[in-house]
């Protein structure tokens, strides 16, 4: 079984070390989560396997991430969690 087939271990993977990724990735998940297509939920899987340090970097603007996919899931989740 995959996350996106269980929300509640969604919600769980979902919380980070970092008070700034929980903030991002909970809202994110109760809010739109439900509304991606089955490729961009499996994209979002991966992002949740992604280390802390590098994904506050990403979300912060300090790097770009070179995986397309990945980082068109950052910019989306950016663009749907008002901070």
């Amino acid at each position: 079984m995959t996350l996106k087939d269980n929300k509640p271990r969604l919600r769980w993977a979902c919380r980070r070390g970092m008070l700034e990724l929980d903030v991002l990735f909970l809202p994110f998940v109760n809010e739109a989560y439900d509304d991606l297509s089955p490729e961009n939920k499996d994209i979002f899987e991966r992002l949740l396997v992604c280390q802390d340090p590098e994904l506050f970097a990403w979300f912060m603007g300090h790097k770009k991430c070179e995986d397309e996919e990945l980082n068109s899931m950052v910019q989306l989740i950016l663009s749907r969690v008002k901070v």
